[in-house]
C-alpha cells in the first residue's frame, strides 16, 4: 500500500516563500506588454516554472483578485474551461476545486483536482494551489489528470486603481507530448491569451456583480462559504509518477 503524504496547509511562510518566488526573475518582456520567466527545472525535477507578469492600469488590486476567486464569473471569460467547481472547504481560506480544460488539438483535455489556499495581507493578494487526491474524483479516462507542484497568483497594488499580477506555475501536463509542442513550449505554457483575457474580464466585472450575487464573496467573508468541510486527513498530495503516462508524442499538429 503507498504512503498516503499529508497535505500541508499553506501557512505564512508558505505564503511569504510564494510571494518571494514570483518577485525573483530574469524576466523578459515580449511585445505584448507581458513579462515572461522560463525557468528550467529545479534539481530532482522535470518540470519547467513559468512565471508571467502584467502591469493592469486601470484595474484596482482587489478587483482582479475577485475575477481570480469568482468561479461563476471564470465561465463567462476563461473560454478553455470544460468544467470548474469547488467541490470542499478545508479551511477559512481554502478550498478544494476541480478543474477541467480544453488543450491545443490533437492533444487530450486536461483536468487537476487541487487544494486552493488565499491571503489577503498588506495589500498583497496571493492565491497558492497545488495538487491532490480526493476519493470521489479519481482520474478520469476521457481526460488526462496533470499535476500541479505549485500554481498561484500575486496581485499587488501599484496605485488605488492599478495593480500589478504575477502568475507562476510549475505544472507537470502528464502525457508524453510531441516534440512540435515542447519546440513551441512558451506558445502553449505561456497563457498569455489567457492573461490578456482576464485583463478584458475585470474592467467587466463590477457591471457583471452588481447583477449577480453583489455582496457575495466568500473568499472574502468565510462565513458566506456553504461548500461542505472536508478534513486535511481525507486527502492525499497528488504526485506525477503515481500517474499513468498517456503516449501523445506520435501525434501531428493540428493545422
Amino acid at each position: 500500500v503507498p504512503c498516503m503524504e499529508r497535505v500541508p496547509l499553506p501557512d505564512a511562510d508558505a505564503f511569504r516563500a510564494f510571494q518571494r518566488r514570483c518577485q525573483d526573475s530574469d524576466w523578459q518582456r515580449d511585445c505584448g506588454g507581458l513579462a515572461v520567466c522560463l525557468e528550467p527545472p529545479p534539481p530532482g525535477c522535470t518540470v519547467h516554472q513559468l512565471k508571467c507578469r502584467i502591469d493592469i492600469p486601470e484595474v484596482a488590486a482587489g478587483t482582479v483578485y475577485d475575477v481570480l476567486q469568482d468561479g461563476e464569473y471564470r465561465r463567462q471569460w476563461d473560454t478553455n474551461v470544460i468544467a470548474s467547481h469547488d467541490i470542499a472547504r478545508v479551511a477559512a481560506n481554502a478550498n478544494v476545486s476541480y478543474y477541467a480544460w480544453r488543450c491545443p488539438k490533437p492533444l487530450k483535455n486536461r483536468d487537476v483536482v487541487t487544494l486552493r489556499a488565499w491571503q489577503v495581507k498588506d495589500g498583497c493578494h496571493t492565491i497558492i494551489s497545488f495538487s491532490v487526491k480526493h476519493p470521489k474524483y479519481p482520474p478520469r479516462k476521457d481526460l488526462v489528470r496533470a499535476v500541479a507542484l505549485l500554481m498561484g497568483y500575486l496581485v499587488r497594488p501599484t496605485g488605488p486603481s492599478s495593480c500589478r499580477l504575477t502568475y507562476l506555475a510549475q505544472v507537470d501536463p502528464k502525457g508524453s507530448l510531441p516534440k512540435w509542442v515542447v519546440n513551441k513550449v512558451s506558445q502553449y505554457l505561456v497563457p498569455q491569451q489567457m492573461l490578456k483575457r482576464l485583463h478584458k474580464a475585470c474592467v467587466r466585472y463590477p457591471a457583471w456583480k452588481q447583477q449577480h450575487g453583489l455582496n457575495v464573496k466568500p473568499w472574502l467573508y468565510p462565513e458566506q462559504n456553504e461548500l461542505p468541510e472536508l478534513a486535511l486527513s481525507a486527502l492525499a498530495l497528488q504526485h506525477a509518477a503515481s500517474l499513468d503516462d498517456i503516449d501523445e508524442s506520435g501525434l501531428d499538429e493540428a493545422k
